[in-house]
């Protein structure tokens, strides 16, 4: 297989994010299609709306001008041509190089560190960093520097000849188990997600794991199946009403206690109908947390397909808002229909609809052979036959008689079924990133992927087969994840990177060295060539291997801002308007700029508002009956929307806040179109600039 041009392969990816691709994203499945544009409508967002989708969280600090033109980090897919050895990408780069010394004081010099990593190839997939020779200076757990200059350190790494990167995120995992978590820091993971499964009762979950001094970071969704049990349904019923209702509350209940997102598993409780799912997806963008699927179909089987499965979520999205994502797209919602599949997410995404997905790097699933999974039918539906079934933890291939045998155990096997091709597709597409969808158990009754999962992707799909590049699979293994959940995690947008001020969480490997040793047989074979594994700065393995007495983890939670008492107001000319604070900055409803003379319009696609020059038309005498105070108590949430303007051949841009259905820019927003903004007792005052 030719390797990968990343020049080229960037050039390519744009032009195919500004195509619209050939078909509708989603016929929908006409039942839950219809009932849900009808029953649930999705918002036309304007001054009072919410947008029809939830936006990736920009990176930067909230309020603060956003770069434009960027990608959003997403990793791109690969198309064949040349490529350096090492996995780096041959010829120059169409954009100017990064270069992280611009940003190093002498004081940074001057500092003793308490861990240097020396000589480095330091990878940072946020700004696209990818250079030899630097150093990285760690204090306590935060990163104090990367340079090519020399630096002190109590304790020095010599990483000479090995890639320094982002600490792995894991986030489709499972609970942080005391047997497993070794064997996912041995393969680079510095924060385990279990967001394919997670807690009913986030509260105690992240007690339990904080008193457990866990190693790797943690966190976990609200597990819908898990609180539906409270109810003792069968997998194939649905929730009644009253039933429904309190679910939604315990899953308000868990959001506020720190649950990262929603999950769901339609396979396994097929029972579970779209009057239950609709509800908890409302609240999912109320709270501007994503909602995890794993697909209800699996197989391009009538009744009941992959197209079927996808149009599900999709309008599900479509008519709630919510970010979705899409567990192993490869195993379900993807096997025998990935470049269909593909296309239909990258076409809603093209409408604006936040829709991501990801796989692990292996061409056979695993399940419990007691699963709706097996159900019957599975022959036909997966393509395969008793054979093509073995035992995790053995070398047994299934008949007849011992499937029915480890069916009433409930075993899990593996399942040879997925073609490498549908896997290779989706590794290529630039929304789909890496997730385990396992941890190692006591018995190794695994899918290897528990132990294999990130050095495999980087050893086989990036060295061997050049399926992608190095900085696209790092993309996918660090700054993806974090992106994914990050809008209500804030720890999350300290991870995924290498930088000043960002944690020190880092993985050190040999690029021709790493590889997976997990089979079938042996699940619990950790990982070769990961040299060293960094946990909050606290080195969690090295030339010595996994050190136990490391228990450095930190729980990962969504956190939510609220509203206060609105006691300041924003004095601009005759109009006041209230003036609220969030993370140490003020701001003021976007809607006042009309006041002025200024122009807004909405694109969902681009998540923006565009301001257009103010005039003199504009008086300012707006009445503030026209801008409402905030309610105590409301959501004040950074759903990546940004006002952009055009002036001089530039195009500006910032973040802005919601709250409520209304936007909120920060007041250096006018500052940087020509207001002379200064406070004053009680809040601040503006004045206009000449002419307007």
């Amino acid at each position: 297989m030719e390797r990968l041009a990343g020049t080229k392969r960037r050039r390519r990816r744009r032009r195919m994010r500004i195509a619209a691709l050939a078909l509708a994203a989603a016929i929908a499945v006409a039942l839950v299609g219809v009932w849900a544009a009808q029953e649930w409508p999705g918002r036309m967002p304007g001054l009072g709306g919410e947008p029809s989708a939830q936006p990736q969280q920009p990176s930067g600090a909230p309020g603060a001008p956003a770069e434009t033109g960027g990608s959003g980090g997403g990793a791109g897919g690969a198309e064949p041509d040349g490529e350096t050895p090492d996995g780096g990408a041959a010829g120059g780069t169409e954009e100017a190089e990064y270069d992280p010394d611009a940003f190093v004081t002498p004081e940074d010099l001057a500092v003793e560190y308490d861990i240097v990593i020396q000589n480095g190839r330091v990878i940072n997939p946020e700004t696209k960093l990818d250079r030899e020779g630097l150093n990285v200076g760690i204090l306590g757990g935060t990163i104090g520097v990367v340079t090519s200059h020399p630096l002190k350190g109590k304790r020095v790494i010599d990483a000479t000849g090995l890639v320094v990167a982002p600490g792995f995120i894991d986030n489709l995992s499972y609970d942080p188990n005391p047997y497993g978590v070794w064997n996912k820091i041995a393969d680079g993971v510095t924060a385990n997600i279990a967001m394919h499964g997670g807690t009913a009762s986030p509260k105690s979950w992240y007690s339990y794991y904080e008193r457990n001094r866990t190693p790797v970071h943690f966190g976990a969704s609200f597990f819908y199946t898990q609180a539906r049990n409270q109810f003792n349904l069968s997998r194939y019923a649905s929730a009644s009403k009253a039933q429904i209702e309190k679910l939604v509350r315990d899953a308000e209940e868990a959001l506020n206690n720190g649950a990262l997102g929603i999950s769901f598993s339609l396979e396994y409780v097929p029972g579970i109908s779209s009057e239950e799912i609709l509800p908890l997806m409302e609240l999912a963008h109320k709270y501007n947390v994503p909602v995890y699927f794993h697909a209800r179909y699996s197989d391009m089987e009538e009744p009941g397909t992959n197209i079927d499965a996808l149009n599900e979520i999709i309008g599900y999205a479509r008519a709630t808002g919510a970010a979705v994502h899409i567990d192993h797209i490869h195993s379900t919602g993807g096997t025998f229909s990935m470049k269909q599949s593909l296309q239909m997410i990258a076409e809603a995404r093209a409408e604006g609809l936040d829709i991501t997905a990801c796989v692990y790097p292996y061409d056979f699933w695993g399940t419990y052979l007691n699963s709706a999974r097996f159900d019957e039918g599975w022959q036909e539906r997966f393509r395969i036959s008793y054979e093509d079934l073995q035992i995790a933890g053995t070398s047994e291939r299934l008949t007849a008689e011992t499937f029915q045998k480890y069916r009433r155990e409930g075993k899990l096997a593996v399942a040879y079924a997925i073609p490498e091709e549908d896997l290779i597709d989706a590794l290529k597409a630039d929304f789909v990133m890496i997730g385990s969808d396992a941890i190692l158990e006591p018995g190794n009754n695994n899918h290897p992927r528990a132990s294999g999962t990130f050095a495999r992707t980087v050893g086989m799909y990036v060295r061997e087969k050049g399926v992608i590049d190095l900085m696209d699979a790092i993309a996918k293994m660090t700054l993806m994840p974090a992106q994914r959940l990050e809008k209500q995690a804030p720890a999350l947008r300290r991870k995924g990177r290498i930088a000043k001020g960002m944690d020190a969480d880092i993985v050190i490997f040999d690029f021709g060295e790493i590889r997976d040793r997990s089979t079938v047989e042996r699940p619990d074979l950790p990982s070769a060539g990961i040299r060293y594994v960094l946990i909050g700065g606290q080195v969690a393995l090295d030339e010595n291997g996994v050190n136990k007495n490391v228990r450095a983890g930190q729980p990962i939670r969504s956190e939510f801002v609220r509203a206060g008492d609105v006691k300041e107001k924003l004095f601009l000319d005759e109009m006041t308007v209230p003036l609220v604070e969030y993370r140490g900055q003020r701001y003021f409803d976007l809607e006042a700029l009309k006041g002025f003379g200024y122009g807004l319009s909405w694109s969902g696609k681009d998540r923006t508002w565009t301001v257009t020059a103010g005039t003199a038309a504009g008086s300012g005498s707006g009445s503030p009956a026209d801008i409402p105070v905030p309610e105590r108590g409301e959501l004040m949430l950074e759903r990546g929307w940004r006002a952009v303007w055009h002036s001089g051949g530039k195009t500006n841009a910032f973040e802005l806040i919601s709250i409520g259905e209304r936007a909120y820019a920060p007041l250096s927003l006018l500052s940087a179109l020509g207001w002379d903004v200064a406070g004053e007792a009680g809040g601040a005052r503006a004045a206009p600039p000449a002419g307007l």
